[in-house]
């Protein structure tokens, strides 16, 4: 019942906070929605006039509180109290299987259970409350540390600004997901199709970008909504199981999972990863599967954890979504080496919550052994929701005039021959100046495994290119406002921001620098490598051939690669011109923070895409320990752990008589 008339009193202002809080409880949470909205308004109006009247007695949970931040200049990073550690994945039953034995081994029985709960596809956070009031937000970031979005979570409608309930904590830390809901997705995406706009691709994406907005109140306006799993601190130490978490998030007023399950066999948690797999097409909100947790808090506690995971939890992610479309033309695409890559343009289809219009089909040998035609019916996927490739084709529906697709004799993008290597399944374009190459390389510059110049995207450099206003990566360090102004969708605030950060980009480790050059066999192993031995880039320049492969790990396609690179009077000048703008490679220093470990001393190869790490992680993990990673499979290599679609060097490694350590064995010896 709404209280038709209230007194001017600071009790009773403190008793409509509650009654409004109950309310956007029941519609946000419960969707049991007890009021209409003109009624609710009409308390938020009552309230704000309360407010006017005594702003004295307004508190940081008022609703009109919620979007009272004015616009950042950037996010700060916070080191989190508890590490957010992410879930090793399983796609089998048998993989499950294995799961729940090694929880019996660990724990010494066979009498124990297991929470088991959705795996939201969204954007992980971690929500701080102290004395019931809600202090801070902050992503997930690398697990130690993350960035503080505390004002943009503050806009979640969903989101108590204060918690209600029996017994509630001193402090409170939670862990959960951000997300955007399919509607709000569809009706925003609506949006921006009538604006002339780029769509997101999917819900996560959106959800993403709008948590990461400077603007809180542009963030408010993207309707996000926010759900918890997980407690990572509590005062009251009240909780034994975490089946029992989520009723006591519940309690105190926290938006918890739907669809929970508490399990004792294999045979009860695979039941619940169907009954989900079924209702997932209706819930609204993206999963990708569900997550088992060994229910004990503290036999939790005892397991512990690897590096980056929990031993006593694991995701069990569904197999990637299909849909049908057709193939309304094959494309070329020049990468920034000169290969060309052949990509499906489909008729546009929603899968796994994405809209796919393109896919690759990798490279020519591939579309002639599956057949793909113009005019084709194919099946597409997302391989683990991500990536779009096409997998079949439906020969029975191929129209009657399609013909084998060959690759062009020239190259789309500046018509120079192609050319075929023997020892390659990639065709080039050999042209150095050829425009898309030139983009490529930019782009892969700027990149995240590069120079990681935030704000600096695709887009934006396609449009600086385009306008003539940058052709080597040294142009990017004498960009001005003016210059940055000519942009479309970039403004003050916008043009700040990337400067800001091409300055930040200047002081960048040596092996990173290196990266970003873009010589030819050299991915992240090897750049470290060679930033380690050569200790600034002019020693790296003199180098020998022979000088280069005394370093274990370097053979001789990288060591001539690297030669061949420096040789290039054009690449020594852009160089000198990038240390000219201020760029200052640091020299990398690896840290042994292991003594004795098995891969002490041993030399890595990596091949294939592993579940748990990135590769970058995965050398980490290596050189922590002791061990050296290569690019390249030799004689001297100690060990290939083999990812998911190995590639050649699973075969040589056989030839070699090399060990191959798949994912899980090289999880057990970290």
């Amino acid at each position: 019942m709404i209280t038709e008339k209230y007194t001017t009193s600071q009790q009773d202002y403190e008793r409509l906070l509650q009654e409004i809080w109950e309310h956007n409880k029941r519609y946000y949470i419960d969707s049991k929605p007890t009021i209409s909205d003109e009624e609710f308004d009409a308390l938020l109006r009552r309230l704000s006039e309360m407010e006017k009247a005594h702003p004295e007695w307004v508190t940081p949970n008022s609703p009109t509180q919620r979007v009272n931040e004015t616009p950042t200049a950037s996010f700060k990073t916070v080191t989190h109290s508890i590490p957010m550690m992410s879930l090793a994945n399983t796609y089998s039953e048998e993989e499950l299987a294995e799961f729940v034995n090694r929880m019996y081994k660990l724990v010494g029985r066979s009498d124990i259970a297991f929470s088991c709960e959705l795996k939201m596809d969204g954007v992980a956070v971690s929500v701080r409350y102290e004395k019931g009031l809600y202090v801070r937000g902050v992503t997930r970031g690398d697990g130690k540390k993350g960035e503080d979005v505390t004002a943009n979570i503050r806009t979640i409608a969903a989101l108590p600004l204060q918690l209600y309930g029996e017994n509630l904590p001193d402090l409170l830390e939670v862990r959960g997901e951000v997300f955007m809901p399919h509607k709000v997705f569809a009706m925003l995406n609506e949006q921006k199709k009538n604006a002339e706009e780029a769509l997101w691709a999917n819900p996560r994406n959106a959800a993403s970008g709008s948590l990461k907005l400077l603007d809180p109140q542009e963030t408010a306006k993207r309707q996000l909504s926010i759900v918890f799993y997980g407690v990572a601190e509590d005062s009251s130490q009240q909780l034994k199981s975490q089946f029992e978490t989520h009723a006591f998030i519940s309690s105190h007023g926290l938006p918890a999972l739907p669809l929970l399950a508490k399990c004792r066999s294999l045979d009860e948690i695979w039941a619940f990863a169907e009954k989900v797999r079924k209702q997932r097409p209706s819930l609204p909100f993206d999963i990708d599967g569900i997550v088992v947790k060994l229910d004990d808090l503290r036999e939790q506690q005892h397991i512990g954890a690897t590096g980056k995971n929990p031993r006593w939890a694991v995701a069990y992610k569904f197999a990637a979504e299909q849909a049908v479309t057709k193939i309304c033309d094959i494309t070329v695409q020049v990468g920034r080496t000169g290969v060309l890559t052949p990509v499906a343009e489909l008729e546009p289809v929603l899968v796994a919550g994405s809209t796919i219009s393109r896919a690759t089909l990798h490279n020519e040998e591939e579309v002639q052994r599956k057949d793909f035609r113009i005019g084709d019916t194919v099946t597409i996927e997302k391989g683990g929701d991500v990536i779009p490739k096409v997998v079949s084709v439906h020969l029975n529906l191929r129209p009657a005039n399609t013909v084998r697709w060959t690759m062009p004799a020239i190259c789309p993008s500046c018509g120079a021959p192609i050319v075929r290597h023997a020892d390659e399944v990639a065709v080039r374009c050999l042209n150095p100046h050829c425009n898309d190459q030139k983009l490529g390389r930019l782009i892969h510059f700027a990149s995240k495994g590069a120079m990681d110049i935030e704000h600096l995207g695709e887009k934006a450099l396609e449009q600086l290119a385009n306008r003539g206003l940058i052709t080597t990566p040294s142009d990017i360090y004498k960009l001005t406002v003016n210059d940055l102004s000519q942009l479309d969708g970039f403004k003050e605030k916008s043009i700040q921001n990337l400067l800001s950060s091409i300055e930040k980009s200047k002081e960048i480790p040596l092996s990173r620098f290196i990266m970003a050059l873009g010589i030819k066999h050299v991915g992240a192993g090897t750049a470290e490598l060679l930033a380690v031995n050569a200790g600034d880039i002019d020693s790296l320049s003199k180098w020998s051939e022979e000088e280069l492969m005394a370093i274990e790990g370097v053979g001789p396609k990288v060591a001539s690669a690297v030669v061949e690179y420096f040789r290039d009077k054009h690449n020594l000048d852009e160089i000198a011109k990038l240390l000219e703008c201020g760029v200052a490679p640091q020299k990398t220093v690896v840290k042994h923070s292991y003594r004795d470990h098995p891969f002490s001393g041993k030399t890595f190869a990596l091949t294939g895409t592993l579940q748990n790490y990135t590769r970058v992680e995965a050398a980490n993990l290596i050189k922590e320990r002791g061990g050296k990673v290569s690019e390249s499979i030799s004689k001297k290599t100690d060990y290939l752990v083999a990812g998911e679609s190995p590639g050649s060097k699973l075969d040589k490694a056989g030839a070699l008589g090399v060990c191959i350590l798949e994912e899980a064995e090289f999880t057990r010896l970290i």
